[in-house]
């Protein structure tokens, strides 16, 4: 009985690990089912999608669904266009084989050569592609569109190939992918690269006289990169890129030509002043530098031009007339123009001739550096410039006979001096008919008057300066009448006259004007010389006269009276005269010291010796012996030793009257204005 207890547990116990069991199978059972349940939802999506692709899906597979017999007819079509298809699908795979040597990043600095033969294989297969790419895709749109005519594909099929193949026969197609423009950019860099190695500024120095050209214009780019630069130019002028290249060249040269020039220190074109005299040595460089721009500078700059643009005339002469005005070609003209807007003056006129004379010197360099129809604005602006330089000369220069005729009515000079315009006019007059103005000035207005339809010739020129130096010379009667003393007159005629003599003779305008007319000069000095002489310190002699002075005894004491009126009469005469005639001067050294021994040669001996003979009358009244004898011979000697010697005086001018009444300095900066000829 216990035994069988025991079974019956035993039993039981087995019973219910099989409900276990089995309860755990039907739970996971419900997880999996709950489990393919939500992978269901989310895959009905996904079926949606699947099911509306399935059409086109069977279009795309079976795309042809007509009858072998309805084909059989569009298999020549077919074949026809096919070859050429495949040739330019061809050409396609090598294009694309020339992206690494095109792209690489120094291919073209590396080897120039080899990247343009590299370029040359894509613009040939380009060409090609562009010549029979839009053939083949129209054989190919031919059999689309015999397919769709005849129902023989799928519509849908027939729509999208014939969109793909009317992209292909556009001309605006980019059939490389954009490696052409990726090449000439490359190109466009490198052409950049070889410009700026080689476009430093020189270092620049003054030009002048003594300098060789050629030791101061160095080769500034090497022939091979020249070369260099004109291949490249070639390709890229050949895409459609000359005007990108003329732009980086005229930027890179004419800044480094405008900088090279910087250095020579150029900053007084800019600011330009009034007075000629002032512009003196700023026209003197301007000049120079003017000349070593044109015929160094710019003339290799154009040289460089046509060899960089061999081929491309018109470009070259665009791009230099580009870097000729980044140089300031206009600024040297500007200056020019600065000149003949400064002061009116003399003087204006010889910085005017100077300013005609350089353009004159560059006509030639002009004309063929800046002929082209690129730099018809430089032509304009030098035009112009020559119009008015010739016209300021000329309006100067025929003034000028007129105002020497003006001065007639100013006042001479206090001192008895020679006029400054006596000197400017002689010196001026000289520097007119010597070198270099006498054939710059006959140029002038030999071109003056064939504007006027008129001629001129160097004959005309002389007479007209002649004409000027009589003027002056019939100035000094006008002038001594002047005078209320007659002596101090016939001092300045002396001076007027020596001054003349002296400063004309031995140059070119004595040369013209002749000996004879120079000995009329001297012999006007010596004959005023003497009239002086007498008519002033001559008069002193007489009052010393021994007439009747008895030394006997009965007539002593009339003797000494005598002796002291005529003392005191000359030295009342003597002072009054040399406190006077202390304010004249004569302004020639060896006039002057000729003039002061006949002065001495007048008086010193005669007092010499009535004071020997009669001055111990005199000294015997020693109460009032010095209200008489006032000098001795030697004091005499040295008093009369410096009369006349100039003085530092107020610089006087050469005056311009205007038609309103109005005068102003005509020698600005030479002489500064004055209300008198001093």
């Amino acid at each position: 009985m216990g035994v069988g207890v025991d079974q019956g547990e035993e039993e039981k116990g087995r019973g219910m690990a099989s409900l276990l069991a089995a309860r755990r199978a039907l739970r996971a059972g419900v997880e999996r089912s709950r489990a393919l349940s939500h992978a269901l939802a989310r895959a009905g999506p996904r079926l949606g999608e699947i099911r509306a692709r399935l059409p086109p899906m069977e279009a795309a597979v079976r795309p042809i669904r007509a009858p072998r017999d309805a084909l059989e007819g569009a298999g020549e079509c077919v074949d026809r266009a096919v070859g050429p298809a495949a040739a330019v699908l061809k050409v396609f795979d090598a294009v694309h084989g020339l992206e690494p040597p095109l792209l690489a990043a120094s291919a073209a600095a590396d080897d120039l050569p080899g990247y343009l033969a590299v370029l040359s294989r894509l613009e040939e297969a380009l060409h090609f592609l562009s010549d029979n790419c839009g053939i083949a895709s129209q054989w190919l749109a031919d059999i689309v569109e015999y397919l769709g005519d005849r129902s023989l594909a799928d519509p849908r099929f027939v729509s999208d190939l014939a969109e793909a193949l009317s992209h292909l026969k556009t001309p605006s197609a980019n059939l490389d992918g954009g490696l052409l423009a990726a090449a000439l950019d490359i190109l466009e860099a490198e052409f950049r690269r070889l410009l700026t190695e080689h476009s430093a500024p020189l270092a620049m120095k003054e030009p002048n006289s003594s300098s060789d050209p050629g030791s101061i214009t160095a080769p500034r780019i090497p022939a091979s990169a020249v070369h260099k630069l004109s291949l490249i130019l070639d390709r890229l002028a050949a895409n459609g890129r000359l005007a990108t290249c003329t732009a980086a060249y005229a930027d890179a040269r004419g800044d480094t030509v405008s900088a090279s020039l910087r250095a020579l220190g150029l900053d007084y074109l800019h600011d330009p002043a009034e007075d000629a005299q002032v512009l003196t040595p700023n026209v003197e460089r301007w000049g120079r530098h003017l000349e070593f721009a044109v015929r160094h500078l710019l003339e290799a700059e154009r040289k460089l031009c046509v060899a960089v643009f061999e081929r491309r005339p018109e470009a070259a002469s665009s791009c230099f007339a580009e870097i000729a005005s980044r140089a300031g070609i206009l600024d040297f003209l500007k200056f020019g123009r600065a000149i003949c807007d400064a002061r009116k003056d003399p003087i204006k006129l010889l910085r005017l001739l100077d300013v005609f004379d350089s353009l004159s010197k560059l006509r030639m360099d002009f004309n063929r550096l800046f002929g082209g129809k690129a730099c018809v604005e430089i032509q304009t602006r030098t035009r112009e410039l020559v119009k008015r330089v010739v016209d300021g000369s000329v309006e100067i220069f025929e003034e000028l006979l007129v105002q020497v005729e003006l001065q007639r009515n100013m006042p001479p000079p206090a001192d008895g001096g020679v006029p400054r315009i006596v000197s400017f006019v002689a010196k001026y007059c000289n520097q007119l008919l010597g070198d270099p103005y006498r054939s710059v000035l006959t140029q002038v207005l030999v071109i003056h008057r064939s504007w006027r339809k008129e001629t001129f010739n160097d004959k005309m020129l002389v007479d007209a300066v002649l004409n000027i130096v009589k003027a002056l010379e019939a100035n000094f009667e006008a002038w001594s009448k002047a005078y209320e003393d007659v002596t101090l007159s016939y001092l300045f005629m002396m001076n007027t006259h020596w001054h003349f003599f002296k400063h004309l003779k031995g140059t070119k305008m004595g040369e013209i004007l002749g000996d004879e007319w120079l000995r009329e000069h001297e012999q006007y000095k010596d004959y005023y010389s003497a009239v002086f002489l007498r008519e002033s310190w001559g008069t002193l002699a007489p009052l010393l006269s021994r007439e009747g002075i008895i030394l006997f005894s009965k007539g002593r004491a009339t003797a000494r009276d005598l002796v002291k009126q005529r003392l005191k009469s000359f030295n009342a005469n003597f002072d009054e005269m040399y406190q006077k005639q202390s304010a004249w001067i004569i302004s020639d050294r060896d006039l002057q010291q000729k003039t002061c021994h006949l002065v001495v040669q007048a008086i010193v001996p005669v007092y010499r010796s009535f004071m020997q003979n009669y001055g111990p009358l005199v000294d015997q009244q020693d109460a009032s012996a010095n209200k008489y004898v006032k000098f001795t011979a030697e004091g005499l000697d040295k008093m009369l030793s410096v009369l006349f010697l100039p003085k530092p005086r107020r610089a006087g001018s050469f005056q311009i009257r205007h038609s309103n009444g109005k005068i102003t300095s005509a020698m600005t900066g030479l002489y500064r204005s004055s209300s008198t000829l001093k």
